[in-house]
């Protein structure tokens, strides 16, 4: 039986069609053209995207399956899972890479979160001089990090400034100790280095959200009779959550990438206790020359990072 639609509704499906073409908007000559120029103009950054961070992403991927190494007459053998389960059970290396990395962001994140915050307040502060301590806090932001580790490395030493100041405070008592050559100190002595040389970066962010809250919010809170830290928690606190975001985000991405101040300061050393999982990728996959490993080894990396930010980002979402 052959069915047959009426005519009346197909006109009014032709006519539903027509005023769907009719109001759709069509982009102008002008339009297209600026359309074209903003594509061309975005084309270069766009294709440096490409070529250096999308294409060796894809490779790196690809590699992690393989036991390819950086020089070898042998060509790469696909070797599955094997790499990842050598990460887990057979590389100790590695596991005390990861353990140090989580370590490091663990104490640098929240302790240089507040102490920029604490000096944003200070220098927020509409006193004499307050541009000159806003310099000096942000100057070993814009020296070089080999400079400022090679610097501290010197400190560091057994006859170094800071060996030195201790045994003139304790009177000869206590000579110091060799801070980098100690397992035990010498990933505290970088997390200082760290925080001293990147806390200014997050001042400078923490001061700019401070200066974006309406003094008249404070001026009414001073009406009501609030004390100096019941406007902090009412008033400003709430008014940097943007900016608390933005900073939680950066520092945990720059914690978990600690990999010059390793490099300068101790090679992963002594015994391994300052190794990181970038340095030790790059360790592998470079000083070793095995490729396909540090490949792996960046992408368990990748996938860390990819977790604690969506973590991040959901502990701190908006709330309706």
């Amino acid at each position: 039986m052959t069915t047959t639609s009426s005519p009346a509704r197909s006109g009014s499906s032709s006519a539903l069609w027509a005023g769907f073409r009719s109001v759709r908007p069509r982009r102008s000559p002008a339009g297209r053209t600026e359309a074209r120029a903003g594509l061309a103009m975005a084309l270069p950054a766009l294709t440096l995207l490409v070529l250096f961070l999308v294409i060796p992403a894809l490779l790196a991927f690809g590699l992690s399956f393989t036991n390819a190494r950086l020089i070898s007459p042998n060509p790469p053998r696909f070797v599955g899972l094997d790499n990842f389960v050598r990460a887990f059970t057979a590389d100790p290396v590695f596991l005390r890479s990861t353990l140090n990395t989580f370590v490091f962001a663990g104490v640098v994140v929240p302790v240089q979160a507040g102490l920029g915050l604490a000096l944003a307040v200070l220098v927020n502060q509409k006193i004499r001089g307050v541009t000159a301590f806003r310099v000096i806090f942000f100057v070993p932001v814009v020296t070089s990090i080999v400079v400022v580790s090679i610097l501290w490395r010197f400190l560091y030493q057994d006859d170094g400034l800071i060996n030195s100041f201790i045994d003139t405070v304790t009177f000869g008592a206590w000579h110091g100790m060799a801070w980098l050559n100690d397992p035990s100190t010498a990933l505290g002595a970088i997390i200082v280095l760290s925080i001293w040389q990147a806390v200014g970066f997050h001042m400078l962010i923490w001061l700019s959200g401070l200066q974006t809250i309406p003094e008249e919010l404070y001026e009414a809170a001073r009406m009501d009779g609030a004390s100096p830290w019941q406007q902090f928690a009412h008033v400003t606190w709430p008014g940097l959550r943007s900016t608390m975001v933005f900073v939680l985000v950066t520092i945990t991405i720059a914690a978990l990438g600690l990999f010059v101040q390793i490099d300068v300061m101790t090679q992963g050393g002594p015994v391994n206790s300052t190794s990181t999982l970038v340095y030790h990728a790059v360790r592998k996959g470079y000083r070793e020359q095995e490729t396909g490993y540090g490949a792996t080894i960046s992408l368990i990396f990748f996938v860390i990072v990819l977790v604690i930010a969506l973590i991040q980002r959901y502990l701190t979402r908006e709330e309706d």
